[in-house]
C-alpha cells in the first residue's frame, strides 16, 4: 500500500514539474519582444496627401429644352438615348388654338389697313380743299391726326400678328444643340402650361464624352485645392477601376449647413469610351501634396500605446503628485498635436518611446520630418494575441 502511495506522489510531482516547465517556457516566450509585438521595419518611400469627397457625374453641357407656349403634346419625334442634331424637330404641340389666334390677328390687320386707307384718302381730300380755302386748317389737321392714328393702329396690328405667328412657330420644339437625349419628361397627350416659368420637356447632353463632377469640400481642405490638380475617382458601377480627371473650377459661392462651410469644386472628366453615365456617384480623391523618397512610419505605430504606459496614466489620474511627474513623459496622457507623435522602437531586446515630427499623411503612412528614427528601425504597431492574455494595447482597467 505504501508503495502505491509513493508512486502516486512521485507521478504528481513529475507532472507538476513538467507543467511548471511548460508554463515557464510559455511565459518566457510571451516576454520575447519578437513574439509579443507586431513589428514593422521602416523604409523610405513616396507619400501623397489627399482630400476626399463625394460628387455626382453630370454632362459638361446639359440643355433643358422647354416651351414658351402652352398646349397639348401632339407628336413626339425623339425618345431616350436618341442622337439629335441642332434644329431637328423634337415634338409638336397642338396648334388649333394658336392658328385661330393668328387668323384673328390677320383679320385685325386687314381691318386696320382699311381704316388707314380711308384716313389717307380723307387727308388727301382735306388737303386739296384747304388749298382752295374750302375748309379750315383745323379741319385739315383733324384729318391728318386721324391718318396718323390709323397708321399707328395698323403698325400695332401687324406687330400683334407677327407675335402670334411666332407663338405658332413655338409650338414646334426643335433642338438648340447637337447631342443625346438623356431625359424625356412629357408624353403624347400631356398638357404643358407655360404660365409662370418655362416647363422642361426634354434634356439634351451636348457631348457625353466630356463630363463633370460637382463636389463639395470643407473650408479646411479648400485651401490646398488648386485648379489643374489631378483627380482620381471611382464609381459603384466599376468598383475595381479607377478614373482620372482634373480640377476645373473652384466656385467662390460658399454653402453653409449646420455651421459647416463648404465650397463647390467642379472636376473635368474625359469619357471617351462613354463608360461613365450621368447621375453616377463618384468618390473623389485629390492629391494636394506629395513627398518622394522620405522616411515613412505606419499610422498604426503612431496609434500604438503599450499596456504599461496606459497603467501609468491611470495611476497618474488617481494620484495628483504622480500626474505631475508623468505629464512630460510620452504616452496616452500627453496630447499629440497635428505635427508630432510618439512611436515605440525595438532596441536591445526592449521597446522605447521615440518622439518624432510628422509631415503629410495618406491615412496609412506618415512622413517623418525629424526625430531619432531612421530607415531599418523596427517599430511596434501592435501586440500579438495569446491564448490566455488579450493584447496589451487594449488595456484592462483593474478594480
Amino acid at each position: 500500500m505504501n508503495k502505491i502511495v509513493k508512486m502516486l506522489v512521485a507521478t504528481t510531482v513529475i507532472a507538476g514539474l513538467i507543467g511548471g516547465g511548460v508554463w515557464y517556457a510559455r511565459q518566457r516566450a510571451a516576454l520575447d519582444p519578437e513574439v509579443r509585438y507586431k513589428l514593422v521595419t521602416l523604409e523610405n518611400g513616396n507619400v501623397t496627401q489627399t482630400v476626399s469627397a463625394n460628387g455626382t457625374l453630370t454632362p459638361l453641357v446639359l440643355v433643358n429644352v422647354g416651351t414658351q407656349v402652352s398646349g397639348t403634346v401632339r407628336k413626339l419625334y425623339v425618345d431616350f438615348n436618341d442622337k439629335v442634331e441642332a434644329g431637328q424637330k423634337l415634338l409638336e404641340l397642338d396648334q388649333s388654338l394658336l392658328q385661330t389666334v393668328v387668323r384673328q390677328s390677320e383679320a385685325n390687320v386687314l381691318n386696320q389697313q382699311a381704316a388707314y386707307d380711308l384716313a389717307k384718302a380723307s387727308e388727301a381730300r382735306m388737303k386739296a380743299l384747304l388749298a382752295k380755302e374750302y375748309v379750315s386748317r383745323q379741319d385739315y389737321e383733324q384729318a391728318l391726326q386721324v391718318l396718323k392714328s390709323a397708321q399707328a393702329f395698323l403698325v400695332q396690328a401687324r406687330a400683334a400678328a407677327d407675335k402670334d405667328k411666332v407663338n405658332l412657330s413655338y409650338s414646334v420644339i426643335t433642338s438648340p444643340v447637337s447631342g443625346v437625349v438623356v431625359a424625356r419628361l412629357v408624353d403624347i397627350g400631356q398638357t404643358v402650361a407655360a404660365s409662370f416659368q418655362t416647363p422642361v420637356l426634354i434634356q439634351i447632353a451636348q457631348d457625353l464624352a466630356k463630363m463633370a463632377i460637382d463636389t463639395s469640400f470643407a473650408e479646411a481642405d479648400i485651401g490646398n485645392i488648386k485648379e489643374g490638380l489631378p483627380v482620381r475617382f471611382t464609381v459603384d458601377a466599376f468598383p475595381n477601376r479607377s478614373f482620372s480627371g482634373k480640377v476645373q473650377q473652384i466656385r467662390l459661392n460658399p454653402t453653409s449647413q449646420q455651421n459647416v462651410v463648404t465650397y463647390n469644386v467642379r472636376i473635368r472628366v474625359d469619357n471617351l469610351d462613354l463608360t461613365l453615365l450621368p447621375g453616377m456617384t463618384a468618390y473623389v480623391n485629390i492629391g494636394v501634396q506629395k513627398r518622394e523618397n522620405v522616411l515613412l512610419v505606419p499610422n498604426a505605430a503612431l496609434r500604438y500605446k503599450p499596456a504599461e504606459s496606459e497603467r501609468k496614466v491611470e495611476n497618474a489620474e488617481k494620484t495628483p503628485s504622480t500626474a505631475k511627474v508623468e505629464a512630460g513623459a510620452p504616452g496616452k496622457g500627453k496630447k499629440r498635436d497635428g505635427q508630432s507623435g510618439t512611436v515605440y522602437v525595438l532596441a536591445d531586446g526592449e521597446i522605447r518611446p521615440v518622439s518624432v515630427q510628422l509631415g503629410i499623411t495618406d491615412n496609412r503612412n506618415s512622413e517623418i520630418v525629424s526625430g531619432e528614427l531612421k530607415a531599418a528601425d523596427r517599430v511596434v504597431t501592435g501586440e500579438n494575441s495569446s491564448g490566455d492574455k488579450k493584447p496589451s494595447s487594449v488595456g484592462m482597467r483593474m478594480f
